[in-house]
C-alpha cells in the first residue's frame, strides 16, 4: 500500500524551542564579553540567515554554528560557544514545551487513520532532535526531514523527495515556508494559527480560507514574513492556505471527516 504522509513544521506548529529567549540571547552576552563590549550578535547573525535564505542557500542559511563561526572570525575572536549544546542545555522545561496539551495523543490518532507522519522542518536535526526528544515528540514521526540531510529546505519541493509514498498534506505557521511549499507541491496546504481562535471566524477550517478577515490576517502576515510592504491587496495564491486550523485536535477531526468518520 503506497503511504499517505502528513509532515509537520516544527517550531510555532507543533513546539516552542530554545532559541529566541535562551540560545541566542547567551550567545549575544558570550561574544560581547568576548569583546569587552556590547555587540548585536542576533541581529547579525539573523541578517546573514536572512541573506542566504534570500539566495536560496537554504541549507547554509540554518548552519547557526557556522554563521557564528564567520561572525567571530570577522570580530578578530574564537567562536565562544558550542549552538547544540546551548540547546540541549536550555531543554528543560517551560524553556522548551508544546503548544498545545493533547498533541501526542492527536498524532497518534493520525496514525491510527492510516497517515504516517513526517516532520519537515529548516531546522538542523543536532538543534531539533533534542527539543522532539524532551517533549516526547521523536517517537511519534517516522522520518524527520531537515536541510543539511536532504541538501535543500522549505519552500523547495525537493525536500520531500525522500518521502515514499504521497504527501497528503503539509501543516505549518508560515506562508512563506510551509504555505507555498505545499501550494507548489499540490498538496493540501494547512495554516496553523492559534490566534485566531476566538476571533469571531465561526467556520469550518476548509472555509476560513476564503473568509475576508482570514485572507486580509494572511496578507499581513505574509508581509511581515517577507519583511516587504506589497502593493498588491491581494494575497497570492501561492501563499494562500487551503485549510485554516486553530489546533492540532482540530485538524485531527478535519482529517476524521475527510476518511469518513
Amino acid at each position: 500500500m503506497t503511504k499517505q504522509w502528513i509532515t509537520f513544521d516544527l517550531d510555532g506548529t507543533l513546539m516552542q524551542n530554545p532559541f529566541g529567549k535562551w540560545v541566542f540571547p547567551e550567545i549575544a552576552q558570550t561574544v560581547s564579553g568576548k569583546l569587552g563590549r556590547p555587540y548585536d550578535t542576533v541581529a547579525e547573525l539573523v541578517a546573514e540567515h536572512e541573506r542566504r535564505m534570500r539566495q536560496g542557500r537554504y541549507v547554509e542559511a540554518y548552519d547557526w554554528d557556522e554563521m557564528l563561526e564567520g561572525l567571530c572570525a570577522r570580530l578578530g575572536i574564537e567562536k565562544p560557544c558550542d549552538i547544540e549544546s546551548l540547546v540541549q542545555k536550555h531543554c528543560v522545561h517551560p524553556k522548551v514545551h508544546l503548544l498545545e496539551s493533547g498533541i501526542a495523543e492527536a498524532l497518534e490518532e493520525m496514525k491510527k487513520l492510516g497517515f504516517s507522519l513526517a516532520v519537515v522542518t529548516n531546522g538542523f536535526y543536532k538543534y531539533q532532535a533534542p527539543v522532539m526528544e524532551a517533549l516526547g515528540l521523536l517517537p511519534l514521526f517516522e522520518a524527520v526531514i531537515t536541510p543539511e540531510r536532504v541538501g535543500t529546505g522549505k519552500p523547495d519541493p525537493a525536500v520531500f523527495r525522500t518521502l515514499p509514498g504521497e504527501v497528503f498534506a503539509h501543516v505549518g505557521d508560515r506562508l512563506d515556508h510551509d504555505v507555498q511549499l505545499a501550494n507548489k507541491c499540490n498538496v493540501v496546504s494547512v495554516l496553523i494559527e492559534r490566534s485566531l481562535d476566538g476571533q469571531g471566524i465561526d467556520l469550518e477550517p476548509e472555509r476560513r480560507a476564503t473568509d475576508q478577515r482570514v485572507l486580509q490576517w494572511c496578507l499581513d502576515k505574509w508581509g511581515k514574513e517577507s519583511g516587504e510592504t506589497h502593493s498588491t491587496d491581494v494575497l497570492p495564491d501561492l501563499f494562500t492556505p487551503r485549510v485554516v486550523v486553530f489546533s492540532v485536535r482540530e485538524l485531527l477531526s478535519l482529517l476524521r471527516e475527510w476518511k469518513g468518520g
